[in-house]
């Protein structure tokens, strides 16, 4: 079973290796959000769960440093505030945690990346849905069909997997190559 899982893993980094559209769209990715730094705009990340910690993952990279010390970026999860959450979820519906929090701090010209392993996390589509209408530029992560998500996404990155720990194994190195390109394309050493 470990072997099979380490077998499953290294199959579906091959796939996305040999895909020249997804790695395009990572490409896209990283263009969009180092110019959209450059103009002053700030990227937000949301997810669920594992995806969550991607997102905070992601965003600690980004604002804290990569590979070597350089100023902070304005990046920032829509996770990390418990009291709000719960009030959210609680005093609204959990599918509004994320899309209120855009519309209260999102700018016209931010990144969101949204991410999302079936792409159909009705929280993550709320925050992707009202980000379109505040004019973000929305990056998804999803799984291979990208769900719901996939059609407000200005760049999708739709792992060609739908084993959700594959998919989120993928995510993360995913993000972490899109730190390094951000990290050497704004700080070059």
């Amino acid at each position: 079973m470990i072997k099979e899982s380490i077998q499953e893993s290294i199959l579906v980094k091959s796939l996305i290796l040999e895909n020249e559209e997804l790695l395009s769209s990572v490409e896209k990715a990283i263009e969009l959000i180092v110019r959209q730094f450059q103009e002053g705009h700030r990227l937000w990340l949301c997810g669920n769960g594992g995806s969550a910690a991607d997102a905070q993952h992601i965003a600690a990279e980004l604002s804290g440093r990569y590979k070597y010390d350089r100023k902070p970026l304005p990046a920032e999860t829509l996770t990390v505030n418990t009291s709000y959450l719960t009030a959210v979820a609680n005093d609204y519906d959990f599918s509004m945690v994320f899309s209120r929090l855009i519309e209260a701090h999102g700018r016209k010209g931010d990144v969101l990346i949204a991410i999302s392993t079936s792409g159909n996390s009705p929280n993550v589509v709320g925050a992707a849905r009202v980000a379109k209408d505040l004019g973000l530029y929305i990056v998804g992560m999803t799984g291979r069909q990208g769900g719901k998500l996939a059609t407000f996404c200005d760049i999708l990155l739709n792992v060609p997997s739908h084993n959700t720990p594959r998919i989120q194994e993928a995510h993360i190195m995913l993000g972490h190559i899109i730190c390094e390109e951000i990290e050497k394309r704004l700080f070059p050493s």
